[in-house]
């Protein structure tokens, strides 16, 4: 079934196109909606979408910078095809709309943020690749938001990376939010 919504994510309003193939068909996920209420995006920044799914979070982050510098990822052809669509729909049609299993086909690094609600109510197998790959991507001073409804294994991963975290609780969700502060990983650093 195919559903069509409008909605005000943090002040700027959206329009979707989605279908039950969709996580958060009918309307953008509380999560997504908690992390984008504490990230703040600057005018010329690039932004990676990661697990874009239908687009809300790189659909809202283009309001704020350049659609160019907004790259999407997904490994889902379904969720890619709704971002496409709604990308379109909402006027952004030069977003970057990459299908990739996390940043694998990405072709680019010096990100400033990366924006990422993974899927958590699996094993960490695909947050452990987005957290992981996804610093390598950043820039130095760049950062990493992601949301869960778990607390323990993403800040413990996100600090073994980064070198810490800063952790939110919004609306019953963890929101972390992780910088780059060195070019390489926390944990690699430890090893010398």
């Amino acid at each position: 079934m195919e559903y069509n919504f409008t909605e005000n994510i943090c002040g700027v309003e959206c329009s979707f196109v989605t279908n039950d193939e969709c996580f958060s068909p009918k309307n953008a996920d509380k999560g997504t909606i908690a992390m984008l209420s504490a990230c703040k995006i600057e005018q010329g920044e690039t932004v990676i979408d990661l697990g874009c799914g239908y687009g809300t979070v790189g659909i809202w982050a283009a309001h704020f910078t350049k659609p160019e510098n907004i790259y999407m990822l997904d490994i889902n052809t379904n969720a890619l095809e709704c971002a496409r669509k709604n990308a379109e729909l909402n006027g952004f049609e030069c977003l970057n709309i990459i299908e990739s299993n996390g940043c694998e086909n990405l072709d680019r690094a010096g990100f400033d943020i990366i924006l990422s609600n993974p899927p958590y109510h699996t094993d960490f197998s695909v947050a452990k690749m987005f957290i992981e790959k996804g610093f390598n991507r950043l820039k130095v001073g760049g950062h990493m938001y992601m949301v869960t409804k778990r607390l323990d294994w993403y800040k413990n991963k996100l600090s073994s990376v980064f070198g810490g975290v800063k952790v939110n609780e919004i609306d019953g969700y963890y929101v972390f939010i992780a910088e780059k502060r060195q070019p390489m990983r926390a944990d690699k650093s430890k090893k010398r």
